[in-house]
Order: C-alpha cells, then sequence, then structure tokens
C-alpha cells in the first residue's frame, strides 16, 4: 500500500497540503502552546479567511496558504493567539482586543457570574479597569436597559473598548472615561452605581510568568507592588461612596489574595463573600455594607 501511494519516479509530489501543513505546524508549536493543535487549526483558519468548523470540514486537501507561515512564526514567538486573531470570545460574546488590553479569560467570568447574582437588575454599573470592556459589556448585554460607565488610565484600552460597545451592545447607554483611581479626585463626578465591577492589577513584582504574558500582555494592567495588593488598596476603600444603597462590587483576586483584600474591604466598612472559578481556585469576592443582612464578613463564605 505504500509502494502505490509513492509518487511515481520522475513525478515530484504535489504541493503540500493544509492537513500536512496542520499537522507540522501542531509539532512546532508544542514547544510554545498547551493547545498546540488548536492553535495550528485557528491560525489556519484565519489564514484562509474561514472559520475553524469549515477549515475541518471542507479545506484539509487545499494547498497552503501563503499567510499561514507568518502567522505560525509570531505564534512561535509566543505571541497570544488573541492577539494575532484581533479577537477573544468571553461569556459566548467576541470581543476585538489588542496588546492595549489584557486577554479576557475564562477565569474572570466566574466575576460576571457572581455580580449578576448578586444584583440581578442593575441599573447603573461602574467598570473599574474596563479594558476591552468584557465585564462591563457583558453585564449590559444580560441585563438590556442598565447603564454602564467604564474607566481605565489607557487611551488606546478605552479605543478599543468603545469599539467592542459599538459592536456588542449598540443600544446600550455606555460611557467610557480615562480614569486612574490611583489619582486623587479620580472618582469626581461619576455618581453612584448598582453594581461595581473590577478587576484591577493583582500580579506581584518580579512574579514568574509564561513568555505568552509577560512579553505581550500590558505591564501596566498586570504589576501593583510587591505583594499584588497595591491597587486595592486604592481602589477598594473608594468603593462605598461609589455605591448606592444595597449596591455590590465584585472584585477580581489572584488565587492567594482572598484574606487580604477581604481585610482591606472590610477596613472600608464592607464585608466579603468568596466566589471561586470552575477550577475550585478564589477568583472573586463580592463586596457590601458590612450589615447583618449580608452577615458575610469573612472570606471563607463559599460558593
Amino acid at each position: 500500500m505504500a509502494e502505490r501511494n509513492r509518487p511515481a519516479e520522475g513525478h515530484p509530489a504535489g504541493p503540500p497540503t493544509v492537513a500536512a501543513a496542520l499537522r507540522d505546524a501542531a509539532r512546532r508549536l508544542e514547544a510554545v502552546s498547551d493547545t498546540a493543535r488548536l492553535d495550528a487549526e485557528l491560525l489556519m483558519a484565519r489564514a484562509l479567511g474561514v472559520s475553524r468548523s469549515d477549515l475541518l470540514l471542507h479545506h484539509a486537501g487545499d494547498p497552503v496558504p501563503a499567510g499561514f507561515a507568518g502567522l505560525i512564526a509570531r505564534r512561535i514567538a509566543h505571541e497570544p493567539v488573541a492577539y494575532i486573531l484581533g479577537r477573544q470570545d468571553f461569556f459566548g460574546r467576541d470581543f476585538a482586543v489588542s496588546s492595549a488590553v489584557l486577554i479576557p479569560r475564562a477565569d474572570s467570568e466566574t466575576v460576571v457570574a457572581a455580580a449578576l447574582a448578586a444584583c440581578p437588575a442593575p441599573e447603573r454599573v461602574l467598570d473599574c479597569g474596563t479594558g476591552s470592556g468584557a465585564l462591563l459589556l457583558t453585564v449590559l448585554a444580560e441585563r438590556p436597559g442598565a447603564a454602564g460607565v467604564g474607566i481605565d488610565r489607557s487611551h488606546e484600552a478605552l479605543a478599543v473598548a468603545r469599539a467592542n460597545a459599538a459592536r456588542l451592545v449598540p443600544d446600550a447607554e455606555v460611557r467610557l472615561v480615562a480614569a486612574d483611581w490611583r489619582q486623587a479626585g479620580w472618582d469626581k463626578g461619576l455618581g453612584r452605581f448598582d453594581l461595581i465591577l473590577a478587576n484591577p492589577p493583582y500580579v506581584e513584582e518580579g512574579a514568574v510568568l509564561p513568555p505568552a504574558v509577560r512579553d505581550w500582555e500590558p505591564a501596566g494592567a498586570l504589576f501593583a507592588g510587591p505583594d499584588g495588593l497595591d491597587d486595592y488598596r486604592a481602589l477598594v476603600p473608594r468603593l462605598p461612596s461609589l455605591l448606592a444603597p444595597g449596591g455590590v462590587a465584585a472584585v477580581e483576586i489572584g488565587a492567594g489574595q482572598a484574606e487580604a483584600v477581604t481585610r482591606i474591604a472590610q477596613g472600608a466598612g464592607m464585608a466579603a463573600a468568596l466566589h471561586r472559578d470552575l477550577a475550585g481556585r478564589p477568583r472573586a469576592l463580592v463586596l457590601r455594607s458590612d450589615d447583618l443582612r449580608f452577615g458575610l464578613g469573612k472570606a471563607g463564605a463559599n460558593h
């Protein structure tokens, strides 16, 4: 059988096919990715200008498109697939991303789920450190009629969020504002909110990160001082003055930060309920005024 499949002598083999190129690319990407085959398929689909499912169903025998090699070279250099494609799925929606914003991750969907469970019908929503707008725009899409304000200190990030807002929630009232909670007066004039979302920087300086994160994602959205808590110390004490009566805040945290951030919240007169992601890791704290109705003043309240 092997002899029958060989090209006849003097007749060179045809050009490499998409299927063969995918096998080779996946092998090469194993050194930089835990999802090598998926990465190769997504990049091939982009090079062909088709969906991944269409690629797998209809294009295995096609010749390899000229742009594929360049896309693979970018991934081998640890550039995240989301930046190469310019998009990332979050909560079932397609968000535009660039290197100006953190890539939305499935773990952060825990923040949205916890927020909507704690505040099922928000009228005004604030997103602190909005980046691509993933948290804010997801809540607005899930709760039509709510109005939102997103703040970020990066004008480039706000441009990404505006593009996502126009495409994903064109009928929503959305205001995107340049503001930095490390600066005095950043919250002046924002008003009060039923729900506040926040995914602040929380990586400690000097932490060892994968090259795809360390070399490509914006450092200003990652690092927060020697213990990773500097932004919580600046932001969390301001939350009570921004919350409407009965309002709640949902804040993303690092895996080992629940107790420390809870103490910061308690110092600001707030109680914290801990929510874990699908892998069981601490991921979000839901904060509100520390009263008997809430009754969850310790980080040990797990959901």
